[in-house]
């Protein structure tokens, strides 16, 4: 990609630092998940929220536009599996409401921002 004008690196990018942190906190949380879940719900939601930031760096490697707004695609399906596996936390009792309320508002905000960023390649 030829036009990425002051950013000379994915780890300027906000959604991408966003990312990490959504990783940092989802890894938090699933430290206190059952014993049982261990290669269930919190291997699938921390594979899920590490493929975020994941593709979006990815996607920066490559020269085509076309295959950046791929893997920011692919950032935002991995987005939406973690905020259902999330929900799916909430209602087995392994967080609290609060604890996906705050999650939900992350990935949110991560979701308006892969969603602009891709909107602004395909412009």
């Amino acid at each position: 990609m030829t036009d990425r004008g002051s950013v000379e690196s994915y780890r300027d990018l906000e959604v991408w630092q966003r990312g990490i942190v959504l990783v940092e906190r989802v890894y938090a949380v699933t430290d206190d998940f059952p014993d049982r879940e261990q290669y269930e719900l919190t291997s699938q939601l921390r594979r899920a929220v590490v493929a975020i930031p994941s593709n979006i760096a990815e996607g920066w490697g490559y020269s085509s536009r076309d295959q950046y707004v791929y893997y920011l695609e692919q950032a935002r399906s991995s987005l939406l599996e973690v905020e259902t596996q999330i929900i799916i936390a909430e209602r087995l009792s392994y967080v609290t409401e609060e604890t996906r309320d705050e999650l939900l508002e992350q990935t949110t905000v991560e979701s308006k921002m892969l969603l602009s960023l891709m909107r602004s390649l395909q412009s």
